[in-house]
């Protein structure tokens, strides 16, 4: 249902834990513009630095064949020597080209984001063939917007190269005629400017479709109020069920605290507002909260002591300071021992008396 939810309702910013689940699908934004940046610097670059050698190695290699054209056996082993020949110099002059154009379209991917191996994308969907589903995405918002970006491109290319070829039209009404020293050279130079003004032309349509991508992306990542609650309660945990499960350990912790009061050789209150239940044997280092509540868990605790008998002594100062200084199971803490003592050398005395009376 939530995937389905209308734009208009997808009000809330997505969550990091959305963002990432996207990511890891492989569901990231992209502008293949700036892939095209990339790849036209380094066709500039082929052309510019690398042809300027290979352009003579080229013209090179070809002169020698076809100004020895008439000396060349047609057998088949002279005609596999010469392919061989021609197939090597193209694969020299063309490798070092290759390998950068392909670092190019690399590296258009790495800037923008690292590489994400998703299971998700190497699954096969039906909705990649099929009819319907393509007839939906060639006629979708995107594929629209994409339309138009290529048209705006190759209008903008369009006129650029226009300009740049118009003022050299004489000379290439000649260009048949030129010997081969001087013709690589020229179409490299024409070849170059035109790279340079669709370079600067595709710079700003980059910047400007990358910005827009990014926007596009964030757009569609964002989430209806629904589904960051639902979110929410996958990753921590549905509110009500927590305050169940706290409010039953609670209780639990209650239990056992009161299974524990039996133990107690005496409980200071008070008298009504707090109990502490302290255990103490012969041989303890000092003395242990057993037990300790206010209001009504003091309440109990007197209740459960009387019950069996733990004696119940009055010293609202000495509750007070006892339960905000010490935890269930902990002994108490060194500045009480005095006061306490006291408490337990009354009860002890107490319990000698009536035992011998």
């Amino acid at each position: 249902m939530a995937d389905q939810a209308d734009d208009s309702d997808k009000t809330e910013e997505a969550t990091s834990k959305k963002l990432e689940d996207a990511r890891k699908k492989g569901d990231v934004p992209k502008s293949h513009e700036v892939n095209t940046w990339f790849i036209m610097i380094a066709t500039t670059l082929v052309i510019g630095i690398l042809s300027t050698s290979a352009s003579g190695d080229f013209a090179r290699a070809f002169t020698v064949f076809l100004s020895d054209a008439h000396d060349i056996s047609v057998d088949q082993n002279n005609l596999m020597f010469v392919y061989e020949q021609i197939g090597l110099t193209i694969l020299k002059l063309l490798a070092a080209p290759l390998l950068l154009l392909i670092g190019a379209g690399v590296a258009g991917n790495l800037v923008q984001n690292m590489p994400i191996i998703s299971a998700e994308n190497m699954k096969p969907k039906l909705s990649k063939i099929s009819p319907k589903e393509g007839l939906k995405r060639l006629f979708s918002p995107k594929s629209l917007m994409n339309f138009t970006k290529g048209l705006v491109k190759l209008i903008l290319v369009s006129v650029a190269t226009f300009l740049i070829v118009w003022p050299m039209r004489d000379q290439l009404l000649v260009l048949m005629t030129m010997d081969v020293g001087m013709l690589l050279p020229f179409v490299q130079s024409i070849a170059i400017k035109i790279l340079a003004m669709v370079i600067a032309i595709m710079t700003v349509l980059a910047a400007a479709d990358y910005v827009f991508e990014v926007a596009q992306w964030n757009k569609k990542q964002r989430m209806t109020v629904q589904e960051v609650k639902d979110e929410y309660k996958q990753t921590e945990g549905d509110p009500t069920v927590k305050a169940k499960l706290r409010a039953l350990r609670m209780e639990r912790g209650r239990q056992r605290m009161m299974s524990r009061v039996p133990d107690a050789a005496v409980i200071i209150t008070n008298p009504t507002h707090y109990a502490v239940a302290l255990e103490y044997q012969q041989g303890m280092a000092a003395p242990i909260c057993v037990a300790k509540g206010m209001d009504a868990i003091a309440l109990k605790i007197r209740e459960i002591g009387a019950e069996h008998d733990v004696p119940i002594v009055e010293s609202p100062p000495l509750a007070r300071a006892l339960y905000a200084a010490v935890e269930l199971e902990e002994s108490i803490p060194p500045e009480h021992y005095k006061a306490v003592a006291e408490v337990i050398g009354y009860v002890m005395r107490l319990k000698s008396k009536m035992s011998r009376n």
